[in-house]
């Protein structure tokens, strides 16, 4: 399960030599380094525009990023072991008001109703909730269920069913370099996951380039270039401007230095800010002008305690953007884990990540039977 990316691999496609005629008109963007400069007898790079001095105390969240140096599990065995600690610890909000139902319980009209109840409190949604309901009633009765333990084992597996199609692995190695648009309202933690899955794709091997893309939200640059400087990594920014030329340069740029993973941060947007979203649209096209078919992986980051209205936000942002993929941060936080169920009633779209606390460990890949598993115990 800790193989956090499945590898495959694609002929090279040479880059371009220069941009596109539409791209012209984009403002010049000035390029800010995170780590330090190259030693002198390195061969020498093209001449980059001077940034403004930056010298931002680290956030909060970013700050407990330190904290991961310390007794990291070395086993796989020891890994997994931790990880469904922390996420049965993370979901235990969720999941006490439906575990507790079949401690005792008999099978009859009041179980179904008070687990009616639990699923809708933790915003599984009408559709995810009476599907499962209606699923358990006709597996009861086929299988002459007659405890509470056969009746929740015969929940989890109907649950891991109606999850599976969100379990994806994301795919590394497709494309030099692989272009990820990251997108989500403020607030959802996406500036931090970004930093978070840098890590892990330089644990697999991959030498990564960040935009900061985020040009209106403050001090949304300088909290991007504090996580290129944890993970020694290069940020593509300015200190205002238009996104999508941070994005299209970004992208010129990891083709150039030859990364392999190219993540392009972009400001939050509400779904109901139609023209603010009409500037996504645009950042997506722009970046397909600096490599075509990018970007390749387009991510939507929700916030688990927004529960029905993480739903609102999915279907608004793949109806902008054709989502690849999303990240559910914050569930550690939440009684509305299950979200998931309606997600994956309404708009099946792959959840690559699932975060149930700050540090780094934290953001792992999302896996169907760890979830319920976590969840129903």
């Amino acid at each position: 399960m800790f193989s956090f990316f499945k590898r495959k691999k694609a002929p090279e496609t040479p880059a371009p030599d220069t941009a596109p005629a539409d791209t012209a008109l984009l403002p010049e963007v000035a390029k800010t380094v995170a780590p330090p400069p190259a030693p002198a007898a390195a061969p020498a790079a093209p001449a980059l525009a001077p940034g403004p001095s930056l010298a931002p105390a680290p956030l909060p969240e970013v700050e407990l990023f330190i904290e991961e140096t310390a007794e990291r599990p070395t086993t796989e065995a020891e890994k997994k072991k931790s990880w469904m600690t922390r996420l049965k610890a993370g979901l235990s909000k969720t999941s006490s008001n439906l575990s507790l139902l079949f401690v005792g319980a008999r099978i009859d009209e009041d179980l179904y109703e008070e687990l009616e109840s639990a699923l809708l409190m933790s915003d599984a949604g009408m559709d995810a909730t009476q599907h499962l309901l209606d699923s358990l009633r006709r597996k009861v009765k086929d299988e002459k269920l007659l405890d509470a333990a056969a009746v929740k084992a015969a929940l989890k597996e109907l649950m891991v069913e109606m999850l599976a199609p969100l379990q994806k692995p994301l795919e590394l190695g497709r494309h030099e370099p692989l272009v990820m648009m990251i997108s989500g309202v403020n607030g959802a933690g996406k500036t931090t996951t970004i930093g978070k899955l840098a890590k892990h794709m330089q644990r697999s091997e991959q030498s990564v380039l960040l935009a900061a893309g985020d040009t209106f939200r403050a001090a949304a640059r300088e909290q991007l270039m504090v996580w290129g400087q944890r993970n020694n990594v290069t940020v593509i920014s300015q200190a205002s401007g238009d996104p999508a030329a941070v994005a299209f340069d970004a992208v010129q740029s990891g083709k150039a230095r030859g990364v392999d993973v190219v993540m392009v941060d972009t400001a939050g947007r509400l779904p109901t800010q139609l023209h603010l979203m009409e500037e996504l649209k645009k950042i997506k096209r722009v970046i397909g002008k600096g490599m075509d078919g990018a970007p390749h992986e387009t991510l939507l980051v929700i916030d688990g305690n927004t529960g029905q209205n993480a739903l609102a936000q999915v279907k608004a942002f793949d109806d902008a953007l054709q989502l690849t993929g999303l990240v559910i941060t914050k569930l550690d936080g939440t009684a509305k884990g299950g979200v998931l169920a309606a997600i994956a009633r309404t708009r099946p779209i792959p959840v690559y990540f699932i975060g149930v606390g700050e540090k780094l460990d934290d953001l792992q890949p999302f896996d169907a039977e760890e979830f319920v598993e976590a969840l129903l115990g």
